[in-house]
């Protein structure tokens, strides 16, 4: 595994695309928790079973007025048909071209499989990085990591 970003740090910066005509700026969402979810692949059966649980999960994150990404290196096309599939509610953003470059500068992409790592990360309003885990690849980290990190974070109205 990857030794991923800790808590404490400033998260970098990325742009990415959402659609083929459309870029998501992380530093567009300053001013609100962000959580980002890094998985390897959009047709996995873990990564299926993962972002499905987000989905449901999605409402628990917006009681704490938070965003969630998931990123893969999947291109924005393979997302569409993906997020289209799961009837996902949640912008899935292509790390696509340079390969890997945003998960890669969060310390999470596996360069032996060209893929990213199952990584999650719960960044505060200041974009610090205020949680960070990486699951083994073929285990659904689930969302109370999540869940808890987004309770410590002072209360926004």
């Amino acid at each position: 595994m990857s030794a991923i970003l800790t808590p404490g740090t400033l998260a970098p910066e990325f742009s990415l695309s959402v659609t083929p005509d459309q870029k998501l700026a992380l530093r567009e969402l300053r001013g609100k928790p962000v959580i980002l979810a890094f998985y390897p692949a959009d047709w996995s059966p873990v990564c299926g079973d993962q972002m499905a649980l987000y989905n449901e999960v999605l409402p628990e994150f917006q009681k704490f007025h938070a965003e969630l990404l998931g990123i893969s290196v999947d291109g924005v096309w393979c997302h569409e048909a993906f997020a289209q599939n799961r009837k996902l509610r949640f912008p899935l953003l292509a790390d696509f071209e340079p390969k890997g470059a945003v998960a890669r500068s969060y310390g999470a992409y596996r360069e032996q499989d060209g893929i990213c790592e199952r990584a999650l990360f719960v960044i505060d309003k200041n974009g610090v990085i205020i949680w960070s885990y990486c699951s083994p690849i073929a285990v659904n980290p689930g969302a109370d990591g999540i869940l808890d990190a987004l309770e410590r974070l002072p209360r926004q109205e």
